[in-house]
This record gives C-alpha cells, structure tokens and sequence, in this order.
C-alpha cells in the first residue's frame, strides 16, 4: 500500500511540475469578455486571467500570465483546462470544492472534473501553498465577477 501512495505523490509531482514548466494555456488572450489580476503579498506571485464566453453564457476559452512558482502556474493552467464549458454558478461551486481539497486534502463532494485537480491536494501538507494553488482560482473568480483584481490573503 505505502509503494501505490508514493507511485500516486510521485505522478502528482510530475503533473505538477509539467504543467508549471510547460502550461498549455499560459497567454493573453486577443480578445477577450472579461480580466482580473491576482497576487498573493506573501510570497510574490502574481497571475492575471482572461476570459472568453461563449453565446451560452458558459466559459469558451481561459488564458493566463503568472509569475511564480511551479504550483501556482500549475494551478492557473490545470484551471483554464477544467473550466472551460462551465457556467459561472459551476465555476464558482468548482471553486470551493477545489479549495477545501486545497486546505484538507481530500475531497468529498468532487465531480468527475476534481480527478485533473487532484495533483494539487498534496498542498494542503504546506499551508503556506495553499495559496499559491488557490491565487489563479481567486483571479478567475474576480474576472467572472467583475473585479479587476484580488489577493490570497
């Protein structure tokens, strides 16, 4: 059982550090609904988000610039991933759910869309990082609201 929980932490890192190396959605997008900028004071980093809808209502494309750790930029890009198609009332349920799995490690209400998160549970270890997981969430959900800018704090 020890060896699946350290294979399970060991593919959590490397998605992590993948897609903090190499985020998919890491832009400015050209045209765009919608924008806010997040910052976490603490430790510097810093994201802002894009936001495209679709005629639905429903997000069609999420981009974003950061500046900071391997965490956060995962966490900005493993977003942009999952929100797409979403509403704003499932975006912001995502969001807290996302949260308290960033804070406890573990998620009990998840819905299919919580399995491409799930690399970034281990932070609840690191309060510290709990931040940076959640910074581009708090950005994203200052974009759909209107806010042009948020912290972690």
């Amino acid at each position: 059982m020890a060896d699946s929980f350290d294979d399970l932490r060991d593919l959590y890192q490397e998605v992590i550090l993948d897609h903090g190396r190499h985020p998919r959605h890491a832009k400015r997008l050209e045209t765009f609904d919608s924008t806010a900028k997040g910052d976490n004071p603490m430790c510097g980093d810093r994201v802002q988000v894009w936001l495209k809808y679709a005629p639905d209502g429903t997000i069609a494309q999420t981009g974003f610039e950061a500046r900071g750790c391997a965490i956060s930029i995962a966490s900005a890009d493993l977003m942009a991933e999952t929100v797409r198609g979403r509403s704003k009332a499932d975006t912001t349920a995502l969001f807290a759910t996302f949260r308290e799995m960033a804070r406890t490690g573990v998620c009990p209400a998840c819905d299919p869309a919580m399995e491409r998160l799930a690399s970034l549970s281990g932070v609840h270890e690191y309060p510290s990082r709990v931040k940076c997981a959640t910074l581009p969430w708090h950005a994203l959900i200052a974009a759909l609201d209107g806010t042009k800018e948020t912290s972690s704090e």
